[in-house]
C-alpha cells in the first residue's frame, strides 16, 4: 500500500488531581473543552466532543496515526494545564490525576458516545465519578486494582 490510513476512535477520560472539584465555573469548564478540542486537533488527532464535569473531562477524538495514546494524553493535560494556569491564578497548583483511562469505539458507537459526553452534567447527579469510571473498566474488561485506579 502506497499510503497509510487509519481511522481509529478513543473515548479518553481523566481526572483532577484527587478528583477535585476545580472546574466548577461553567464558562470556564466550556473555553477549557474547546482549548481541549484545540489541543487535540494540534495532535492531529480529530475531537469529535469534549465533555466533563468540575472534577474529570471526556474526549471523544480519532486518534492520529502517528501519535500514541500516552503521548496524546501527555500533551493534552500539559498544554490544559499550562492554559488553566494562565487563565486564572486560582489554578496556580492545578494538576490532573497521574493516570487516565482510554477506551477504543467502533463507529457504530459515536453517536452514543457523544450524547453520553454531551449530558455528563445530568449523568454525574446520580453517579459519582469512581462509579462511573469502575463501570468502563468493567464494560470494557479491563483489569484493575482499586488500590492504584485513583490519585
Amino acid at each position: 500500500m502506497a499510503q497509510s490510513l487509519s481511522r481509529i476512535l478513543i473515548h479518553t477520560i481523566f481526572s483532577t488531581k484527587d478528583r477535585r472539584g476545580a472546574l466548577t465555573d461553567r464558562e470556564l469548564r466550556a473555553e477549557l473543552h474547546a482549548y481541549l478540542g484545540g489541543i487535540l486537533a494540534n495532535l492531529d488527532c480529530q475531537p469529535l466532543i469534549v465533555g466533563g464535569v468540575a472534577d474529570h473531562v471526556h474526549l471523544l477524538s480519532t486518534l492520529a496515526r502517528t501519535q500514541t495514546v500516552a503521548n496524546v494524553v501527555k500533551e493534552t493535560k500539559r498544554a490544559a494545564t499550562l492554559w488553566l494556569q494562565r487563565a486564572d491564578p486560582v489554578f496556580a497548583n492545578f494538576a490532573w490525576q497521574n493516570g487516565y483511562g482510554a477506551f477504543s469505539i467502533g463507529a457504530s458507537q459515536v453517536a452514543a458516545v457523544r450524547k453520553y459526553i454531551a449530558r455528563q452534567e445530568e449523568h454525574h447527579r446520580q453517579v459519582s465519578f469512581q462509579d462511573e469510571f469502575r463501570t468502563l473498566l468493567t464494560r470494557y474488561d479491563v483489569e484493575f486494582d482499586e488500590r492504584y485506579v485513583w490519585d
